[in-house]
């Protein structure tokens, strides 16, 4: 049970998965928000003490604080609902920001600073922003993906330029791309396959903007070691660019593109996308779609079937969160249910067993999945 008031509406009793995402939002969630961790946990990236993998999900900790998570090739960022960032897990190229390289099994806190917003990580750099719009970045730095005009990596945060202006963000395996809060899309780093979207193959250590529109509003790098971008525009179409060799840009061919096309004509796509080497997004109408590489069943269309043009997952229209892991794709459902698909070598999918699925599988029978977020071979989810 919980009570709060958001917009001038009071919720109590058992909440909606969408009347608890909007408290969460506005920051008047009263509620309990647990962080668990599944798969993969090697190098302590699941926060639990230990480097033991778990094939089914496992709580981090007792807090019940968490807001926003993310998760780099094998190291895992949490912000809580007090400001403060969160890091665990690998720690080569100093990707947990706590000014060393030293690698952590459970939850460090990044510095004393009470304002970060939301963070986001590609295979081993990371992007945040604070309350006051500002960006920060550190970690690996070889391709200039931090964007601070060199290749010098970093190991605390560190503040690109000086704008307070930056909106929402996303990285690629070695690039990052973010959206100011005027609408225009900026991207730097790795582009060795065009997926900075700028016309161009050329590296750029600081960030570059991505044509001259003002309606980008969501976008999604491949991160981990991914290196395709999928971006979604106000008027609600869908825009891929960058390395196209399992058709994952769902523009019907296996054809590179170095700046943004459109996927098909409609607009009813949602802010929903998920990349790696296969791609897959929300439509309004809460249908699921999928495409690109398929190898291990990710697409969760029931075969190994690549595909370069997005194809439904089922029937359902009930889908309501997106994410991904290296080679496997997961998703909460309106009801608060989640559900895995794809490779499942370290039981990354939660679900028990380390079989791969081709379909979608509920974990566990919880309807109290709020969000998600996936490394190579695990995840981190809220509920």
């Amino acid at each position: 049970m919980a009570t709060t008031t958001v917009s001038g509406v009071q919720y109590s009793g058992i909440w909606t998965m969408n009347q608890v995402n909007a408290a969460v939002a506005a920051g008047t969630w009263t509620g309990l928000l647990f962080l668990q961790a599944n798969g993969m946990g090697g190098n302590g990236q699941l926060g639990l003490g230990n480097l033991t993998y778990y094939s089914s999900p496992k709580q981090v900790g007792s807090l019940t604080t968490w807001s926003k998570i993310a998760c780099a090739q094998n190291a895992s960022l949490a912000v809580k609902t007090d400001g403060t960032l969160w890091s665990w897990g690998q720690n080569n190229n100093g990707q947990l920001g706590l000014g060393n390289i030293t690698q952590y099994s459970s939850p460090k806190q990044v510095g004393a600073l009470t304002a970060w917003l939301d963070v986001a990580a590609g295979y081993s750099h990371v992007m945040a922003t604070k309350t006051d719009g500002t960006l920060w970045v550190w970690g690996n730095n070889a391709d200039g993906q931090l964007g601070l005009g060199d290749m010098t990596n970093r190991s605390s945060p560190v503040q690109v330029g000086a704008l307070t202006a930056w909106s929402k963000i996303s990285c690629g395996g070695s690039n990052s791309l973010a959206i100011k809060t005027d609408g225009t899309l900026w991207s730097w780093g790795k582009n060795n396959t065009g997926q900075l979207g700028l016309g161009n193959t050329t590296y750029y250590s600081s960030p570059k903007q991505v044509g001259a529109l003002t309606t980008w509003s969501t976008v999604a790098g491949g991160g981990l070691s991914a290196s395709h971008t999928l971006a979604y525009k106000t008027d609600g179409t869908l825009w891929s660019w960058g390395r196209n060799a399992q058709g994952q840009l769902g523009l019907g061919n296996l054809t590179y593109y170095s700046s943004p096309k459109q996927v098909g004509a409609l607009t009813t796509w949602s802010p929903q996308l998920a990349a790696y080497t296969m791609s897959a997004g929300i439509k309004t109408d809460g249908t699921l779609w999928a495409w690109g590489s398929n190898a291990q069943g990710q697409l969760g269309l029931g075969n190994i079937t690549n595909y370069s043009s997005p194809k439904q997952i089922g029937a359902l229209t009930a889908w309501s969160k997106l994410n991904r892991m290296e080679t496997a794709l997961m998703s909460i459902k309106t009801d608060g249910t989640f559900w895995t698909w794809g490779a499942n070598g370290f039981g990354q999918l939660g679900l028990g067993s380390t079989l791969y699925k081709s379909s979608p599988n509920q974990v566990g029978s919880l309807t109290t999945w709020s969000k998600i977020a996936g490394g190579s071979a695990f995840f981190l989810a809220i509920r």
